[in-house]
């Protein structure tokens, strides 16, 4: 549409200057007969002139009767008459020539503005790219990309893990292949369905899968690409977006991203409703609430960020279905493991199964970067196959980081780290119902971490109980313990240890009332439901100062009280702790097999209590 139009202009400018040309040519020819200025005084001297116009750069005369070509009128152009004068005396014709300069007075004209037009118009083209606005014509348009079946090559065999999910979503593709069905008892199906669940569970995937199954055009936006700098460009681009679903019905359309486009109004502290996001929030709400389901029109969208969505989006009417999207169990990324295991070669000895053991809180994202991880230490490692080992390495690189070889630690901190992460490991080894050690070694990954515990959980916890709890927040502050028990000293080795045990307590008198002192009383508020981050309290405590003080006092008592029961772990199991460190020390890196060896003299503490999978440092 844009190179049609800029072929129009220029084919106008043409026109126009061809027009002009030839009105200047018939003005001049029309009538009159253009001669030397010699032959025009030769005509003043035989006396045929009957009347002289004089001009500025001309001179024209009407003749008493035609001339041999019919003309009654001859101007020439002027000569000064010094110069007639002497040019008289010869007899040989003279004329004065003036060159045309209309051209070149158009050009003149033209040219600057043309040029000023160009470079206004390609900064602005970069601009527009650079900002993601696209071309003059296309402002308003939507940047939908559409893909039909052949194109997302999804189906629900390509998706695992979220069989919940997927049986929602069934309804939805058997509407969408016979919509009449669905109308004969008079029910009508959704008009939206919003996937909700964390980062990287699938939930655009799932939405491919749905169009892939239906076979159905697929139009697939992120909220943020409706948001512009101009206003009403938002609304604009809703607007379009819809029209091209509605002239392909039935279709899907997928907004990725939705909190991009529909935060709740209001929020942020803004004033008036004049803000270019809620514009746009209002058409796509009334767009939802202008098309007929009949004709074949679902609204899928996706956010991990439901509770910031405004409450008109989720109303009945809108999108009248949530889906949830979560982290896979054990038994859903076994399935996911297997799906991507197909694009790779694996030994025969792999057991897939208990990888999705080692990878609890995984999404199905990090279990196919998983795959690709192994697949790739397999590689290096010139195997013809991957093989356990390269699972192993991938889940270590993933949850404790990069290994750094080139980190060499002095003889008095590799003691330390060693003596640190085997406290680690006799603590979760000895408080009951815990999960197995799975590895220990002293090699630096990551950013930070000097050493690394990593515990292999049994199965899935949802729940877990005081007591749990505290045995979590014991293994946490087992290197610590060590620490203090063998050197009597303390290192910042333990910095990340205590912060993530100082928020499990903190968690347990605040959150989960597990403080008898301070009763059964929440006293922060929930937390984002698929977002890993601390919340953000606005306007200070949300508690007085004597209450604050007191829940300071329980959670040192806490996290004190879990200490000396560690301490004392250890302390109880000191052979074990010095054959455990020298025997890391020697090895640098423990498997299970070895630690069971190491530590089959241990005295378990008689306890009912369990903790949750875990690496620490």
């Amino acid at each position: 549409m844009e190179q049609k139009t800029q072929w129009n202009i220029t084919y106008w400018l043409l026109a126009l200057i061809l027009l002009l040309m030839l009105q200047d040519w018939w003005q001049t020819s029309r009538s009159v007969e253009p001669v030397p200025y010699s032959e025009f005084e030769r005509a003043l001297a035989e006396g045929r002139v009957e009347e002289v116009v004089v001009g500025d750069k001309t001179i024209t005369g009407k003749l008493k009767y035609p001339d041999s070509k019919g003309k009654r009128v001859i101007v020439a152009t002027r000569v000064e008459p010094d110069l007639a004068a002497r040019l008289s005396q010869y007899d040989v014709p003279y004329a004065r020539v003036i060159e045309s300069t209309f051209l070149r007075d158009l050009l003149s004209w033209v040219l600057p503005a043309v040029a000023f037009f160009a470079v206004w118009f390609f900064l602005f083209r970069k601009f527009a790219e650079r900002h993601g606005m696209g071309g003059f014509m296309t402002i308003g348009k939507s940047r939908a990309k559409v893909y039909v079946e052949k194109n997302t090559g999804v189906t629900f065999k390509d998706v695992a893990g979220v069989d919940e999910a997927k049986a929602e979503l069934t309804e939805i593709v058997a509407f969408l292949k016979s919509p009449q069905e669905y109308g004969r008892l008079g029910a009508r199906i959704p008009k939206g369905v919003l996937l909700v669940g964390p980062p990287g569970t699938g939930k655009t995937l799932l939405a491919k899968a749905v169009a892939g199954e239906a076979g159905v055009p697929f139009f697939s936006i992120s909220g943020s690409e409706f948001v512009e700098m101009f206003v009403g460009v938002g609304a604009a681009r809703v607007r379009d977006l819809f029209e091209q679903a509605r002239e392909r019905a039935p279709a899907i359309i997928f907004i990725d991203e939705l909190d991009a486009l529909g935060r709740a109004r209001g929020a942020g502290g803004l004033v008036g409703g004049h803000d270019e996001r809620e514009q746009t929030l209002n058409q796509l709400l009334t767009e939802m609430d202008g098309f007929d389901t009949s004709a074949g029109l679902i609204i899928l969208a996706a956010t991990n960020r439901p509770e910031i969505l405004d409450p008109a989006l989720l109303r009945a009417g809108r999108f009248d279905r949530q889906v949830l999207v979560d982290r896979p169990d054990k038994k859903g990324r076994a399935d996911i493991l297997r799906v991507h295991a197909h694009k790779v070669k694996l030994a025969p000895e792999v057991d897939l199964e208990q990888v999705a053991a080692l990878t609890t809180g995984f999404s199905g994202a990090d279990l196919a970067n998983l795959v690709n991880e192994a697949a790739l230490a397999a590689t290096r490692r010139g195997a013809q196959a991957v093989e356990m080992q390269d699972f192993t390495a991938a889940i270590e690189r993933i949850v404790a980081g990069l290994e750094k070889k080139n980190r060499v630690l002095n003889p008095q901190e590799r003691e330390t780290v060693a003596y640190h992460e085997m406290g680690h490991a006799l603590v979760a080894l000895a408080l009951p119902g815990t999960d197995p050690v799975h590895k220990i070694s002293i090699i630096p990954r990551g950013i930070g971490a000097l050493g690394y515990t990593i515990q292999r959980p049994t199965e899935d916890r949802y729940l877990m109980t005081a007591d749990e709890l505290e045995n979590k927040i014991a293994v946490l502050l087992g290197g610590r313990a060590a620490e203090k028990l063998v050197f009597g000293k303390l290192s910042t080795g333990a910095a990340d240890d205590l912060a993530r045990a100082t928020d499990i307590a903190r968690d347990m008198i605040t959150r989960f009332g597990m403080d008898e002192d301070l009763g059964y009383i929440a006293y922060e508020a929930q937390r984002p439901r698929f977002l890993d981050v601390q919340e953000q309290t606005i306007g200070g405590c949300r508690v007085s100062e004597s209450t604050q003080a007191a829940i300071d006092r329980a959670i040192r008592g806490l996290i004190m009280r879990v200490f000396d029961r560690a301490y004392r772990i250890l302390e109880d199991n000191r052979a074990i702790l010095e054959r455990g460190a020298q025997e890391l020390l020697a090895r640098e890196t423990l498997d299970e097999a070895a630690i069971r060896e190491i530590t089959r003299d241990l005295r378990p503490v008689q306890n009912s209590s369990a903790g949750e999978p875990a690496a620490v440092g």
